[in-house]
């Protein structure tokens, strides 16, 4: 936290207790002004990411051919692609063994319609959420082996399923791992291919699985042409895939990432995949698409699947080329979507009651027998936001075994202290990241754990919490929300991790319009002294203070902080403004 800087617009505390800071420095921002010839707006922007004039050009246009690193970069590489090729022109069964979320599906999928370029079909093998857990597992090696695989490839997992490939090790199967992971040791496997793996130098652990597999692709089709193949795939038509797993997984958008996610919407647009199609149709989200319908309309109900339907539809649906099937897929999906969001709902609610119980506690424990495990992580995602503190979500089945999936905030590491559990006994398994993690453990202990936890994260939840801030990137007037101005954010997009959304504040406004919705959001009008106005929403406003803020503002004037964003009803676009915090005007 830089306290050096003045509070922004004065604001030392706003309606959600928060300070308002200034992300770039005026002098930066003239610095690129100056030496690339930006209007302000981009200008501000690339110099609160960090990004000098000189190479905004670049950064403005991501593209394969100035980011596409060598994928003999990463370790491992070159084996892999070698045997995976060897193994295709020997005609052995080569299995796909991904994980159930978009990741994997995106990763899989980008395999299967490489290898029908090659007429070779791969087999693919998705575990079941519920059942099998995540990753692989001994006994699922032994049932791939039996049913005919003669080389498996874990795609967006097995990178720390040490037991697991050294059961594979023991029965004589194969196994090229292609993970993004955080790993401990290097189980045995064939390749490894894993820009986090300990050994590895390529400077590419920020990538998704999908990323990873996109460099594998490269690689494969390197050796398919070395050894006189001819690929008929245009492997660039895989990057809606890419930037679709890339978006979904939430990796840090930068570097290589956001060279994905750009060219991966552009390829989405030509509409050449026929699952895509049939999802984007029955979501009813038309071209041209961005990240948000790849974040929070597509990725969604390919989600789905993996958490409360057949785990394998997502890849499927991806994958394939018959209309009927990626049309059957796809209301089934959708119809799955519609039903995790209820069974959500009533999550949060539940959670949220046990949450208010918990004002004194540094780290929110909602538990419950019942709750699905496909869902526990989402509903802490929403009480982590609502709350500003780390929460811990646990379903408890009949059996008593106790499954949870943490969120955290900005500087406290959740998954350290999982994998801490984990190792003083009183977890089955935990780890994960500094921001998120899972654990299984004991329905009986689940107190006891949260106990623990409070001691453990005390100190960092109240030293990250003592002074929180916002970092603003643009102070606007009210008649600058318009369409110019949307495209001016958006490309210096896409926005992500590491690359934070732009936050933009509006001084000094009077809600001239203020209305509640259906689903506890807020339609409002903001007009400023000059005569200006523009239209904005609360996003759940009936969970935040923000809400009753804007309801019964009367003639009280506000700065506003949100997002401009852009809004299309009905075939007509418009600038939005999403609003996330306000606070008196003095």
């Amino acid at each position: 936290m830089n306290e050096a800087k003045p509070a922004l617009l004065g604001v030392e505390r706003s309606v959600l207790g928060r300070r308002w800071v200034a992300r770039a420095d005026d002098a930066d921002v003239e610095a690129v002004v100056q030496s690339s010839g930006l209007d302000r707006v981009r200008a501000t922007l690339l110099a609160g990411r960090g990004v000098a004039g000189e190479d905004a050009q670049a950064y403005l246009a991501p593209s394969l051919r100035h980011d596409l690193p060598d994928p003999s970069t990463l370790t491992d590489m070159d084996r892999a692609a070698e045997r995976i090729i060897a193994d295709m022109r020997a005609g052995k069964r080569i299995t796909l063994f991904s994980d159930y979320d978009v990741d994997g599906g995106t990763s899989a999928a980008q395999m299967i319609r490489w290898g029908r370029g090659l007429d070779y079909e791969f087999g693919l093998h998705v575990p079941d959420r519920i059942r099998d857990g995540y990753g692989p597992s001994r006994k699922a090696f032994e049932t791939l082996q039996a049913s005919g695989s003669e080389l498996v490839i874990t795609l967006d997992c097995g990178a720390a399923a040490h037991d697991a490939l050294n059961g594979a090790a023991e029965i004589g199967l194969p196994v090229i791992v292609i993970d993004h992971h955080l790993m401990q040791g290097l189980p045995p496997a064939e390749a490894i291919v894993n820009p986090n793996r300990p050994d590895d130098d390529s400077g590419l652990g920020h990538l998704a699985a999908a990323g990873v597999t996109f460099m594998l692709i490269v690689a494969l089709n390197r050796e398919a042409k070395r050894q006189g193949l001819s690929p008929e795939l245009d492997i660039r038509e895989l990057l809606g895939l890419t930037g679709l797993g890339t978006v979904c997984d939430v990796v840090p958008m930068v570097g290589l990432n956001r060279t994905f996610v750009r060219q991966g919407m552009k390829v989405m647009n030509r509409q050449k995949i026929t699952g895509l199609n049939a999802l984007a149709g029955v979501s009813r989200a038309e071209p041209p698409f961005t990240s948000y319908h790849a974040g929070f309309v597509l990725g969604p109900r390919i989600n789905a699947g993996g958490r409360i339907g057949r785990s394998e539809m997502g890849a499927e649906l991806l994958s394939t080329e018959d209309h009927s099937l990626a049309q059957a897929h796809a209301y089934e999906l959708d119809r799955l979507n519609t039903e995790r969001r209820a069974m959500q709902d009533d999550m949060v609610r539940a959670a949220v009651e046990q949450a208010n119980r918990q004002d004194n506690r540094a780290v929110i424990v909602a538990s419950m027998t019942g709750w699905h495990p496909g869902i526990i992580g989402i509903v802490a995602g929403r009480l982590k936001d609502r709350f500003e503190r780390p929460a811990v979500v646990i379903g408890i089945d009949a059996d008593g075994v106790a499954k949870g999936s943490g969120r955290s905030i900005r500087g406290v590491d959740l998954g350290s202290a999982f994998a801490k559990a984990r190792d003083l006994g009183m977890l089955a398994s935990g780890g994960g990241h500094a921001m998120a993690g899972g654990l299984t453990l004991a329905g009986s202990d689940v107190e006891a754990f949260s106990d623990w936890l409070q001691d453990e994260l005390g100190e960092q939840v109240a030293a990250a919490r003592a002074k929180p801030q916002t970092k603003v990137d643009l102070v606007l007037a009210p008649s600058a929300i318009d369409l110019a101005l949307v495209e001016a954010i958006e490309s210096v997009g896409p926005y992500g991790p590491g690359n934070p959304t732009p936050n933009a504040a509006i001084s000094d406004v009077r809600i001239s319009y203020a209305k509640p919705l259906r689903g506890g959001h807020v339609r409002f009008t903001a007009q400023g002294r000059g005569g200006g106005s523009f239209s904005g929403i609360l996003f759940r406003g009936d969970e935040s203070p923000l809400g009753d803020a804007l309801l019964n503002a009367g003639e009280t004037r506000m700065h506003l902080l949100g997002r401009v964003k852009r809004n299309r009803y009905q075939g007509r676009e418009s600038a939005d403004f999403q609003l996330s915090d306000a606070a008196i005007a003095r």
